[in-house]
């Protein structure tokens, strides 16, 4: 089903989104959340979709995947919790500063080498913290810190130029687009610039899950399968300790899972069975509902994702309402083998 060379890129246009998530309050639907949402069997054939998942779209982070499987097809020597970590947007917990650090000391650098965007820590337990204790924002603490020191080694073990490694033109980056480009099966609609300030490409969200799919179906010790591995065994270094994202592969046997800002969580099974949503409107409280959804959608399990229907709408206090995915995204009545 995988192409040798890619399509042509996705269509930029307003996507055409449609209702994947009802705010419910006391029995009425009070607001809706549209989107996109795409499921790919284990054979990379569409088996459902809702929305407009062919447009052009910024993946955000959760393109991070492919960008570390780009990286260690330039050299990068990383395995394990670091490679998890240069696939992360992470909490700013101090193991995620100490890994970014170590990733740094590997390569002889350190953080003023880093050109990512000052910030403080993502969890809001941990920022609370740094403001009562007069602590900055730092580009160590930024969530995307663990990724940009491993592209600066990644340079470094090249023999490319430093200090401009996030230019569209340096061959760092040029390398994470043609491997974009590869396991998406689509040339990139546009390039433009991340939060952090790293290249960010335009592809579809069909593109997307097919990339994740093409990761986690990879030969074994291939880049493919090392950021895969790496990934699912060290959740909490691609995110955090309280993150949904973690919490959602450790419930789901084998699942690879990555979220991006503006509503964009991405997942795949060992089989290539994979799923994308988008958020329009990048509204966090739907993504992960609507995510789960997908899932028992594509033949796992409800009985594993029973904690990710969302946070309850609370009415002076107490639980009044819920966001629900549209009846769309219910499980077939007789859904191919379920995944256990």
């Amino acid at each position: 089903m995988y192409s040798s060379s890619p399509a042509d890129a996705p269509v930029v246009r307003e996507p055409l989104h449609a209702p994947v998530a009802h705010l419910v309050r006391g029995g009425v639907v009070e607001g809706i959340h549209y989107g996109s949402v795409v499921v790919l069997g284990a054979d990379g054939r569409v088996r459902f979709r809702l929305g407009d998942t062919e447009a052009a779209f910024y993946p955000r982070s959760a393109i991070k995947p492919v960008q570390a499987v780009a990286m260690l097809r330039a050299g990068l020597p990383l395995d394990g919790e670091l490679l998890s970590l240069a696939a992360a947007s992470h909490s700013g917990e101090e193991r995620h500063l100490a890994g970014t650090r170590r990733i740094l000391e590997l390569a002889g650098l350190a953080e003023d080498d880093l050109r990512n965007v000052p910030d403080m820590p993502f969890d809001p337990v941990v920022r609370d913290a740094w403001v009562r204790e007069g602590r900055m924002p730092s580009r160590l603490a930024q969530n995307c810190s663990g990724k940009h020191a491993a592209m600066l080694w990644t340079a470094k073990l090249n023999g490319w130029s430093l200090d401009d490694y996030l230019d569209p033109a340096h061959p760092l980056q040029r390398e994470i687009a043609a491997t974009v480009e590869d396991l998406t099966g689509q040339r990139a609609a546009r390039v433009t610039v991340d939060g952090c300030g790293a290249p960010l490409f335009a592809i579809s969200l069909h593109g997307l899950a097919r990339a994740l799919a093409r990761i986690t179906t990879a030969v074994p010790g291939t880049p493919e399968a090392k950021v895969a591995d790496a990934m699912r065994e060290h959740a909490e270094m691609a995110s955090g300790s309280g993150r949904d994202v973690a919490a959602l592969m450790r419930a789901v046997p084998g699942l690879l899972a990555k979220d991006g800002f503006e509503g964009v969580q991405v997942a795949a099974l060992p089989d290539g069975t994979a799923v994308a949503v988008k958020i329009a409107d990048g509204a966090n409280r739907a993504r992960i509902p609507v995510a789960a959804a997908a899932l028992a959608r594509a033949g796992v399990d409800p009985a594993l994702l029973t904690e990710f229907v969302g946070e309850p709408l609370l009415g002076g206090g107490k639980p009044v309402g819920s966001v629900r995915p549209v009846r769309a995204l219910d499980p077939d009545p007789a859904p191919a083998a379920a995944h256990v």
